[in-house]
């Protein structure tokens, strides 16, 4: 006769708590409605970490909305209030519904934490000297945590780089509100919302676009250097510069790894440097990490250029510390 050995409380108890992955914390056993509210966006001024938005920041709900909120945003010169009204956002309706979708359902491994849910505003230093610019945010890592590049593989190679590099306060960047900090330096995506298999329709990008123009309006008066991860955001960058008075060469330059153009800066922009230098980076996705197509040393070299001609101060990184 097969006997069975009767569950003890704390095997059900390692059951109903699973270990959480890190820079989250595992939640404790829920009832129903702490459950329901697991599935949900974050609500704005809720105390999620660095959630630059409150109850009443307003929110864009079309093309024209989100014109008339990022314009008046950058016209009253606060990059923080850009920053809130980006991180609610509702103009894209299959965005919205894919973001919530995602929070919703979460992985098996993040099953027993809260996902962020909404759009992902810029971050960093608000007179940056380097702005980075990606794709979009990934849909277990930026719409996961709330922060830019953070909580996803393409996040652990990027940062670690900006840390060898002097760009960054941390080699790691697993969740807001860890300490993690950016040295003369802002990440913004040209696309604010985790969009379906990484791809936001053309109408998307162009409706995300004001956005992006109004938080570089702000900061142009500083930036020197424009980093653009992947074919995407150096395509994105064009009408962001435009939008700023900046003259674009004809024909555009193609994008390549290590690809640099010069810009000269319109009055008021670029501070003392005069030009604004655009350079092109291979996206850290795994795809191109494990492929070979981008090292270490690749993102190293780009980000060691990016700071020396953004003039911020450290030193060089050393390639032996690149894995």
């Amino acid at each position: 006769m097969t006997t069975h050995r009767p569950e003890t409380p704390r095997g059900r108890a390692a059951q109903r708590r699973p270990k959480a992955p890190r820079g989250q914390a595992a939640l404790p056993p829920a009832d129903s409605r702490q459950l329901e509210a697991l599935r949900q966006p974050v609500p704005p001024g809720s105390g999620w970490p660095e959630d630059p938005a409150t109850p009443a920041t307003p929110v864009a709900a079309s093309a024209a909305q989100v014109r008339a909120l990022a314009a008046d945003a950058a016209v009253a010169g606060s990059l923080a209030e850009v920053a809130a009204r980006q991180s609610v956002c509702r103009a894209c309706p299959r965005l919205v519904e894919w973001r919530e979708q995602v929070a919703a359902v979460r992985r098996a491994s993040t099953r027993t934490q809260r996902y962020w849910g909404r759009p992902v505003p810029g971050w960093g230093d608000e007179r940056a000297r380097v702005l980075i610019l990606g794709l979009a945010p990934a849909a277990h890592g930026g719409n996961r945590t709330g922060r830019i590049f953070t909580g996803d593989r393409s996040g652990d190679v990027l940062f670690a780089s900006l840390y060898r590099c002097g760009l960054a306060a941390l080699p790691t960047s697993a969740a807001a509100g860890d300490g993690q900090r950016l040295i003369g330096t802002r990440m913004a995506a040209a696309v604010r919302c985790a969009p379906p298999a990484n791809r936001p329709s053309v109408t998307e990008r162009d409706t995300c676009a004001p956005w992006l123009a109004a938080e570089f309006a702000l900061l142009a008066p500083s930036v020197r250097v424009i980093v653009c991860l992947g074919g995407f955001a150096w395509q994105a960058a064009g009408p962001m510069l435009s939008s700023a008075g900046f003259t674009l060469p004809r024909p555009r330059p193609k994008f390549g790894h290590g690809t640099e153009v010069r810009l000269a800066a319109p009055v008021g922009a670029a501070g003392a440097a005069g030009q604004v230098m655009l350079l092109g980076c291979y996206h850290p996705s795994q795809q191109n990490t494990f492929t070979g197509r981008v090292t270490p040393a690749m993102l190293d070299e780009v980000f060691g250029r990016a700071r020396r001609a953004a003039g911020i101060g450290g030193t060089a990184p050393d390639p032996r510390a690149a894995p």
